[in-house]
């Protein structure tokens, strides 16, 4: 598999009108260590709550241009933000969205996938039990097999988020992300390398997939152990969010859970931004204030940096 900048770019046409533009937020020019310029990109008033809405719509749209698409529909086995955000893609398309879950999903998941005109299959008590049967699914039905992050159409559509904030921001010089599988790393690395903007990946510290394949040369299975693990656990990343890595202007950054924590209360108490952990995993980096190498990243005074607020599928009981 390969990612270009012509892939971001394509994304970028097919997505135009189908996902809401990126509403971008002045931040504190000094907020805990953060100095210079700051800015948050609010991507979780993206349909359905994430970013994963654009790498979605953009795969299912480039394989109905190419008349890949199947009568039999899209599916995939996700009772998360990337099972959703297929669901939509799929109901804006007008095309069948089959997703397998485990039989312990939450009801509030199912109800959600259903309202999108997904149908629900429940399999086994585990993910892998839901994945086996997706992909007999898609061996007998011929339906389109998706996944939440390891494809280059998935990752390209999560980079037109970079075009979108490169254009009201021209002058950017950082990008702030967190990292699960890599999808989003890949898309955004991808894009701002074309600009010459410098991305900084982050990671919980007992979750960090990317940290090990950097660390190994080749991707490995890592750890998954992190108040973010639910959106963030993925056990590796994918070739293309190494590549990014590995090529590109990326710094990977770690991140503990208190700081995570931390990050995401002080965005619903200073903003009141009701956000996932893996959202302000991206935030936690700029506020920490651990001195341990690639612990904490600190802007130059002039610096003008972004940091990416990827998603809202959260429960805000626990913010009061």
């Amino acid at each position: 598999m390969e990612l270009t900048y012509r892939d971001i770019k394509a994304a970028t046409d097919r997505v135009a009108g189908r996902v809401r533009p990126v509403a971008l937020a002045p931040g504190d020019r000094r907020a805990g260590s953060v100095s210079g310029e700051l800015w948050f990109a609010l991507e979780f008033m993206q349909h359905t709550g994430t970013f994963k809405a654009r790498g979605a719509q953009n795969f299912i749209q480039a394989h109905r241009d190419e008349g890949t698409l199947p009568a039999a529909g899209v599916t995939i086995a996700s009772g998360g933000n990337a099972g959703l955000a297929c669901a939509w893609a799929a109901q804006q398309q007008g095309v069948t969205a089959t997703v397998f879950l485990p039989t312990t999903a939450p009801t509030v998941k199912v109800d959600k996938l259903r309202g999108y005109g997904a149908q629900v299959r429940m399999v086994g008590d585990e993910y892998a039990h839901a994945l086996a049967a997706c992909l007999e699914h898609a061996d007998t039905t011929g339906a389109l097999l998706s996944h939440a992050y390891d494809n280059p159409l998935i990752a390209a559509g999560a980079g037109t988020l970079m075009e979108e904030i490169h254009r009201q921001l021209p002058g950017l010089d950082t990008i702030v992300v967190a990292v699960g599988g890599g999808g989003l790393l890949a898309g955004i690395a991808t894009a701002a390398d074309h600009y010459g903007i410098r991305t900084v990946a982050v990671e919980p510290e007992n979750c960090r997939a990317l940290r090990a394949a950097i660390e190994a040369g080749h991707v490995v299975d890592g750890p998954v152990d992190s108040v973010a693990a639910d959106s963030l656990g993925a056990r590796r990343v994918t070739e293309l969010a190494l590549h990014a890595a590995q090529h590109y202007d990326v710094a990977s950054m770690l991140v503990s859970d208190n700081e995570i924590v931390a990050a995401r209360r002080a965005l619903w108490h200073d903003r009141r931004l009701a956000v996932e952990h893996a959202a302000a995993t991206a935030l936690a980096v700029l506020t920490s204030d651990d001195q341990r190498p690639g612990r904490a990243y600190l802007p130059n005074p002039d610096e003008q940096v972004c940091v990416v607020l990827c998603g809202a599928n959260t429960d805000p009981s626990d913010l009061g």
